[in-house]
């Protein structure tokens, strides 16, 4: 079995019919739909045995990027590359081969309603 990322993007401004993709903008009625569906594909993965790791972001204006130069570290806040699209979460999980993560991540397309990129871990030969 081998592990894969799952990354979530967000947008920033994007909208999705008449709604921006961003909690603030839920109501608490959307956001109690959302986190319902969040909980059940959690609970799925667990019960399946895909599940490792989840974890959300902060916004991108939330970083520190920290360079080497000439032997001094130097840290610059913000992204490393300014961008409208960025990493807003992620999952890691386990599964059989790439076909199955690819399985997961159209779960958590339609659970959140962000794209997902699929990565899989490199694994060490011999390890």
């Amino acid at each position: 079995m081998s592990q894969y990322l799952l990354s979530t993007y967000a947008v920033e401004g994007e909208v999705h019919g008449k709604q921006e993709v961003h909690e603030q903008s839920m109501t608490p009625e959307e956001m109690q739909t959302f986190m319902e569906r969040v909980t059940a594909l959690e609970a799925e993965m667990k019960a399946s045995g895909a599940f490792v790791f989840t974890g959300r972001l902060h916004d991108p204006d939330a970083a520190t990027v920290v360079r080497s130069s000439d032997g001094d570290l130097i840290m610059t806040d913000g992204p490393f590359v300014e961008s409208k699209e960025h990493i807003a979460g992620f999952y890691i999980i386990n599964a059989d081969d790439l076909d199955a993560a690819l399985a997961w991540a159209g779960k958590v397309v339609d659970a959140i309603s962000h794209p997902i990129e699929v990565t899989p871990f490199f694994e060490m030969p011999g390890a």
